[in-house]
Protein backbone atom coordinates (compact mmCIF):
# COMPACT_ATOMS: atom_id res chain seq x y z
CA UNK A 1 0.00 0.00 0.00
CA UNK A 2 1.04 3.59 -0.82
CA UNK A 3 -0.64 6.83 -0.05
CA UNK A 4 -0.35 9.54 -2.18
CA UNK A 5 -1.21 13.16 -2.16
CA UNK A 6 -3.35 14.99 -4.79
CA UNK A 7 -2.47 19.10 -4.71
CA UNK A 8 -3.93 21.84 -6.70
CA UNK A 9 -4.05 25.18 -7.19
CA UNK A 10 -6.90 27.94 -7.43
CA UNK A 11 -6.76 31.80 -8.06
CA UNK A 12 -9.09 33.18 -5.26
CA UNK A 13 -10.51 36.59 -6.49
CA UNK A 14 -12.66 38.48 -3.88
CA UNK A 15 -14.86 39.65 -6.52
CA UNK A 16 -15.27 39.95 -11.12
CA UNK A 17 -13.76 43.57 -10.62
CA UNK A 18 -10.14 41.95 -9.97
CA UNK A 19 -10.54 39.63 -12.51
CA UNK A 20 -7.71 40.65 -15.26
CA UNK A 21 -9.48 42.62 -18.04
CA UNK A 22 -9.66 38.79 -20.56
CA UNK A 23 -11.36 37.19 -17.66
CA UNK A 24 -13.48 39.91 -16.82
CA UNK A 25 -14.83 40.01 -20.43
CA UNK A 26 -15.55 36.41 -20.32
CA UNK A 27 -17.26 36.14 -17.08
CA UNK A 28 -19.26 39.08 -18.40
CA UNK A 29 -20.47 37.33 -21.45
CA UNK A 30 -21.38 34.42 -18.76
CA UNK A 31 -23.44 36.41 -16.96
CA UNK A 32 -25.43 37.82 -20.19
CA UNK A 33 -25.98 33.74 -20.70
CA UNK A 34 -27.47 33.36 -17.79
CA UNK A 35 -29.73 35.80 -17.94
CA UNK A 36 -30.97 34.06 -20.84
CA UNK A 37 -31.50 30.50 -18.40
CA UNK A 38 -34.71 28.43 -18.96
CA UNK A 39 -34.69 27.33 -15.25
CA UNK A 40 -38.68 27.85 -14.33
CA UNK A 41 -38.18 24.68 -11.61
CA UNK A 42 -35.27 25.30 -9.79
CA UNK A 43 -34.44 29.15 -10.53
CA UNK A 44 -31.24 28.56 -10.57
CA UNK A 45 -29.82 30.02 -13.90
CA UNK A 46 -26.18 29.24 -14.83
CA UNK A 47 -24.46 30.75 -17.43
CA UNK A 48 -21.29 29.69 -19.35
CA UNK A 49 -18.63 31.29 -21.98
CA UNK A 50 -16.56 29.50 -23.86
CA UNK A 51 -13.16 31.49 -25.02
CA UNK A 52 -11.82 29.52 -28.24
CA UNK A 53 -8.27 29.59 -29.94
CA UNK A 54 -9.62 31.72 -32.87
CA UNK A 55 -11.11 34.27 -30.30
CA UNK A 56 -14.87 33.20 -30.90
CA UNK A 57 -16.67 33.11 -27.63
CA UNK A 58 -19.79 30.39 -27.56
CA UNK A 59 -22.64 30.53 -24.92
CA UNK A 60 -24.71 28.54 -22.67
CA UNK A 61 -27.51 28.44 -20.25
CA UNK A 62 -29.00 25.71 -18.45
CA UNK A 63 -32.42 24.50 -20.74
CA UNK A 64 -34.55 22.65 -17.99
CA UNK A 65 -37.69 20.71 -18.66
CA UNK A 66 -40.73 19.41 -16.61
CA UNK A 67 -39.76 15.86 -17.69
CA UNK A 68 -36.86 15.74 -15.24
CA UNK A 69 -34.00 14.77 -16.10
CA UNK A 70 -34.27 16.23 -19.65
CA UNK A 71 -32.55 19.49 -19.01
CA UNK A 72 -29.00 20.56 -19.72
CA UNK A 73 -26.12 22.33 -18.10
CA UNK A 74 -24.71 25.56 -18.97
CA UNK A 75 -21.32 23.89 -19.74
CA UNK A 76 -22.48 21.01 -21.53
CA UNK A 77 -24.57 23.18 -23.78
CA UNK A 78 -21.56 25.43 -24.35
CA UNK A 79 -19.48 22.92 -24.98
CA UNK A 80 -21.22 20.77 -27.43
CA UNK A 81 -22.01 23.80 -29.15
CA UNK A 82 -18.51 24.73 -30.01
CA UNK A 83 -17.67 21.10 -30.86
CA UNK A 84 -20.79 21.30 -33.41
CA UNK A 85 -19.77 24.56 -34.76
CA UNK A 86 -16.29 24.53 -34.19
CA UNK A 87 -15.11 21.09 -34.84
CA UNK A 88 -11.35 20.79 -33.31
CA UNK A 89 -10.84 24.24 -32.16
CA UNK A 90 -8.94 24.11 -28.86
CA UNK A 91 -10.44 25.31 -25.99
CA UNK A 92 -8.64 28.49 -24.17
CA UNK A 93 -10.94 29.15 -20.58
CA UNK A 94 -14.32 28.80 -19.80
CA UNK A 95 -16.33 31.28 -17.30
CA UNK A 96 -19.34 29.74 -15.32
CA UNK A 97 -21.56 32.08 -13.13
CA UNK A 98 -24.97 31.35 -11.17
CA UNK A 99 -27.68 33.04 -9.64
CA UNK A 100 -30.68 31.84 -8.58
CA UNK A 101 -34.03 33.90 -8.08
CA UNK A 102 -34.79 32.76 -4.52
CA UNK A 103 -31.80 33.45 -2.91
CA UNK A 104 -28.56 35.46 -3.37
CA UNK A 105 -25.32 32.89 -4.82
CA UNK A 106 -22.46 34.69 -2.83
CA UNK A 107 -20.10 31.38 -3.21
CA UNK A 108 -18.40 29.68 -6.04
CA UNK A 109 -20.05 27.49 -8.34
CA UNK A 110 -18.02 24.63 -9.98
CA UNK A 111 -19.06 22.46 -12.34
CA UNK A 112 -21.12 19.14 -11.50
CA UNK A 113 -19.86 15.97 -11.84
CA UNK A 114 -21.48 15.09 -15.24
CA UNK A 115 -20.51 18.29 -16.72
CA UNK A 116 -16.71 17.81 -15.49
CA UNK A 117 -16.83 14.43 -16.97
CA UNK A 118 -18.03 16.16 -20.25
CA UNK A 119 -15.77 19.00 -19.97
CA UNK A 120 -12.99 16.51 -19.17
CA UNK A 121 -13.22 15.09 -22.46
CA UNK A 122 -12.40 18.16 -24.44
CA UNK A 123 -9.31 18.93 -22.74
CA UNK A 124 -7.70 15.37 -22.96
CA UNK A 125 -8.98 15.31 -26.34
CA UNK A 126 -6.98 18.61 -27.09
CA UNK A 127 -4.42 17.71 -25.62
CA UNK A 128 -3.95 21.13 -23.12
CA UNK A 129 -5.37 22.15 -20.18
CA UNK A 130 -7.72 25.27 -20.28
CA UNK A 131 -8.42 26.95 -17.53
CA UNK A 132 -11.72 27.22 -15.65
CA UNK A 133 -13.33 30.56 -13.40
CA UNK A 134 -16.17 30.17 -12.19
CA UNK A 135 -18.48 32.44 -9.44
CA UNK A 136 -21.70 33.16 -8.20
CA UNK A 137 -23.78 35.68 -8.69
CA UNK A 138 -21.37 38.21 -6.89
CA UNK A 139 -18.52 37.57 -4.34
CA UNK A 140 -15.42 35.67 -4.76
CA UNK A 141 -14.19 33.93 -8.59
CA UNK A 142 -12.20 31.02 -7.95
CA UNK A 143 -9.86 30.22 -11.12
CA UNK A 144 -7.87 27.09 -11.95
CA UNK A 145 -5.31 26.31 -14.37
CA UNK A 146 -6.54 23.10 -15.92
CA UNK A 147 -10.23 21.37 -15.76
CA UNK A 148 -8.63 18.20 -14.57
CA UNK A 149 -7.53 19.92 -11.75
CA UNK A 150 -11.58 19.45 -10.60
CA UNK A 151 -11.87 16.03 -11.20
CA UNK A 152 -8.42 14.02 -10.06
CA UNK A 153 -8.32 10.27 -11.37
CA UNK A 154 -10.60 10.89 -14.39
CA UNK A 155 -12.35 8.59 -16.68
CA UNK A 156 -11.36 8.63 -20.34
CA UNK A 157 -11.24 6.78 -23.81
CA UNK A 158 -7.57 5.08 -22.91
CA UNK A 159 -9.92 3.03 -20.60
CA UNK A 160 -12.02 1.86 -23.32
Amino acid sequence: MKKIEIKNTAIVYNDILELPSDDKMLMEKAIEARKNAYAPYSKFNVGAALLLENNKIILGNNQENAAYPSGMCAERVAIWNAGSHYPGVKIKKLAITASSTISKVDKPVGPCGACRQTLSEFEINQKQPFEVLFMGEVGEVIKTESLLSLLPFSFDSAYL
